[in-house]
């Protein structure tokens, strides 16, 4: 048998896919954005922040379920808009697709490695400052030799079998779930009232302000898309694993965020660490040192999953032909794509150790957000195309009506973000143009 014949093991359930899309999604934001995002955006009203930036990613949510109902393949928005548009577009939706997971796994490992360095240093036993952060000659610092050891072993497990990769995944969320679940029922005791008031500070536009932030506090539900060849029932487990882990996150934002803004006055709220801080404010201190060793060692559920989807998206996008055909091979004893995998958590590891990731960071809002707009436009095209799923399949209620509305909401967040996130964004494109061209040159080259 061949490499590249051999299929992906088919050996994940329901239950799986929901604490995968939970592991991505529930991570920095829970456990960082919320303070900032209250004491600067929303105050209080930022409960209604998430229910609008839940709502934006609920009707996003079932574009994609519909369309990892249709095509139960692995590689997510690259595999739907082959399907749906063909190769260009499949490119465009992939490329924009890597730099999200990219992106994202190096800056939750870099922020894993601001807490480790933090810890080592108060012991008196820290790295020498060299190793302590990326490429930045000024303070002192060449690469984060933490970030990339931990990437390079988040990366040595996601190569295994995914059933026992996702098991620590899933024993991690178990801890993070108890941790925020110790916070609300601890903090519910502390809740003044009167802390709800001014409810919106800054009126109605600082809530749609605070959405837009907090839209990128759900991202990582798609990780669940990358599954799908993994699936026993992908047209039924999917879709449930979608709407599950956009429900159950959405719920502990915003339990979380009125217990915070609960405990604490939401102006002194800016802090890195808002939960802990709560509790401190409130004179609970070993549950603020409980709730932050939980927090920086269930950050690496975020690692585990996103490392997971963007190896099957470079699997996928290699067997289209548009990537170096070696990622498509396939270990016959873990049925796992272990040259993607290990593609994958070397260019993350670059990325982590060497390069400020403050200038890239942003760059994932705009691609997620433009990926997503065309999902929803995509569920329209094929829609007219084939009609309604038949055979059982999940379908979109009310197209065009909800598809039109997703893209109208995702329009609205876009031009939230700021002109040199749009240059960065014009940067990426070209060089993802290039790439696209030099590839279909050699292709066309080898086939003439």
């Amino acid at each position: 048998m061949s490499m590249e014949s051999i299929p992906l093991k088919k050996n994940l359930g329901t239950l799986d896919l929901v604490l995968l899309g939970l592991g991505a999604v529930i991570g920095t934001g829970i456990f960082v954005v919320t303070g900032a995002a209250a004491a600067t955006y929303a105050g209080p009203g930022l409960i209604f922040s998430f229910i609008i930036a839940g709502f934006v990613i609920f009707l996003m949510g079932l574009c994609y379920a519909e369309l990892a109902s249709r095509y139960p393949v692995v590689g997510g928005p690259y595999a739907y808009m082959l399907q749906i548009a063909g190769k260009r577009l499949a490119w465009v939706a992939g490329w924009y697709t890597i730099w999200e997971y990219l992106l994202a796994s190096a800056s939750v490992a870099s922020g894993w490695s601001g807490y480790v360095n933090g810890f080592l240093n108060g012991l008196g036993v820290g790295l020498p400052v060299i190793f302590q952060a990326s490429f930045n000659p000024e303070q002192g610092t060449y690469v984060d030799l933490i970030a990339v050891s931990m990437t390079l072993l988040v990366t040595w497990l996601v190569s295994f079998e995914a059933k026992k990769a996702l098991r620590l995944n899933n024993f991690m969320f178990f801890i993070k779930f108890g941790i925020i679940a110790l916070f609300i029922i601890v903090g519910i005791f502390f809740v003044e009232p009167s802390n709800w008031q001014p409810l919106l500070p800054f009126g109605f536009s600082g809530v749609a302000s605070g959405a837009a932030l907090l839209f990128f506090a759900f991202l990582g539900f798609d990780s669940i898309s990358m599954a799908a060849e993994e699936v026993k029932n992908p047209q039924k487990s999917l879709p449930l694993g979608i709407f599950f882990a956009i429900g159950i996150s959405a719920l502990l934002y915003i339990l979380v965020t009125l217990v915070l803004t609960g405990i604490v006055p939401f102006t002194e709220l800016n802090v890195k660490d808002p939960v802990a801080f709560a509790l401190r404010y409130v004179d609970q201190h070993v549950l603020a040192s409980i709730v932050s060793v939980g927090a920086i060692l269930t950050l690496l559920t975020v690692l585990i999953a996103m490392l997971y989807g963007l190896a099957r998206l470079l699997f996928a996008m290699s067997k289209g032909g548009l990537l170096p055909r070696y990622m498509n091979q396939v270990n016959k004893k873990t049925g796992v794509p272990t040259n993607a995998t290990w593609t994958a958590g070397i260019i993350t590891s670059i990325f982590t150790g060497l390069i400020p990731l403050q200038q890239l960071a942003e760059i994932t809002n705009l691609v997620t957000l433009i990926v997503m707009m065309m999902l929803a436009i995509g569920v329209i095209v094929i829609r007219k195309r084939e009609g309604k799923p038949t055979d059982g399949s999940f379908y979109v209620p009310l197209v065009p009506l909800v598809p039109i509305l997703a893209v109208l909401s995702t329009l609205y967040l876009i031009f939230q973000l700021s002109l040199l996130t749009w240059l960065l964004f014009l940067v990426v494109t070209f060089i993802g143009y290039i790439i696209f061209i030099v590839n279909q040159r050699k292709t066309a080259h080898k086939t003439s």
